[in-house]
């Protein structure tokens, strides 16, 4: 009730028009992305952190997962960019748990938000094992579960916030709407031990948390923006003073994987 609330408060109304997980609305999160200020700021810095975890000691092409309503392509040029819903803005469709590419071509799968939308983590984890060459990785930005995140995405995100679920899935439907936005901290900090017994061709290389305001303060891709783009500096130094404590305040993480030789 009281999200339901915020979110006619806040919302952006041309989202609120649009049928759900459907083409029309990863175009006008594009659109969004690029036109606030604040917001675009913010993809800019987490594209470019993804950029530099991209090995340059191996070669092959870069596989973007979800690349919908983002840019990454103008910061990391020749990105295969990819979306389960044909949006116009990608090169491929395809669906992460059934990668269409043969065994060890792909140099690295990159993504923003996508990891805590696959119904069935487990899969994709085996496909990118079995596309991605010795050495290259897997990198990205999710949603992550702290004292404070779990409060803002209970309270005020749309998609499902579950850190207490046993499994790592869902039942797969919706691919935007349907999601648990836990997801990347149970596998990657609930059940870490379990995700090294079951995924040793797999080893954490990063796991970095940040992000714990710019994100709510920017809108997002479904509130309207609460601060303009000038703003931004400041609220990146106020997250800078706040680095020792992020495991408390963190709302995101990048996720960096490492394909092992095994």
């Amino acid at each position: 009730m009281v999200k339901r609330v915020l979110q006619n408060l806040l919302g952006d109304l041309r989202l609120q028009h649009l049928t759900p997980d459907t083409p029309d609305v990863l175009q006008m999160q594009a659109l969004m992305i690029r036109k606030k200020p604040f917001l675009r700021k913010l993809y800019e810095e987490w594209y470019r952190s993804i950029s530099r975890m991209i090995p340059t000691a191996i070669s092959g092409p870069i596989l973007e997962l979800g690349a919908g309503g983002g840019f990454l392509h103008d910061i990391l040029p020749g990105v295969i960019r990819s979306d389960i819903l044909a949006d116009g803005n990608s090169d491929i469709l395809l669906d992460g748990l059934r990668l269409p590419m043969q065994s060890r071509v792909l140099k690295a799968i990159v993504m923003v938000d996508v990891f805590h939308h696959l119904p069935a983590v487990e899969l994709f984890l085996c496909e990118a094992a079995r596309c991605i060459r010795p050495g290259g990785v897997v990198v990205m930005i999710e949603p992550w579960h702290t004292r404070w995140s779990r409060l803002m995405y209970r309270w005020l995100h749309p998609e499902p916030f579950e850190p207490e679920a046993r499994d790592w899935g869902f039942p797969a439907g919706q691919p935007l709407s349907r999601s648990n936005q836990a997801l990347p901290w149970i596998v990657f900090e609930r059940d870490r031990e379990v995700f090294r017994r079951r995924f040793p061709q797999w080893s954490l290389r990063e796991l970095t948390l940040h992000t714990p305001f710019r994100y709510l303060v920017s809108g997002g891709v479904a509130y309207r923006a609460l601060m303009p783009g000038a703003a931004f500096k400041h609220w990146r130094r106020i997250e800078n003073a706040l680095k020792p404590w992020m495991n408390s305040w963190a709302m995101f993480a990048t996720i960096t994987l490492k394909r092992e030789k095994n």
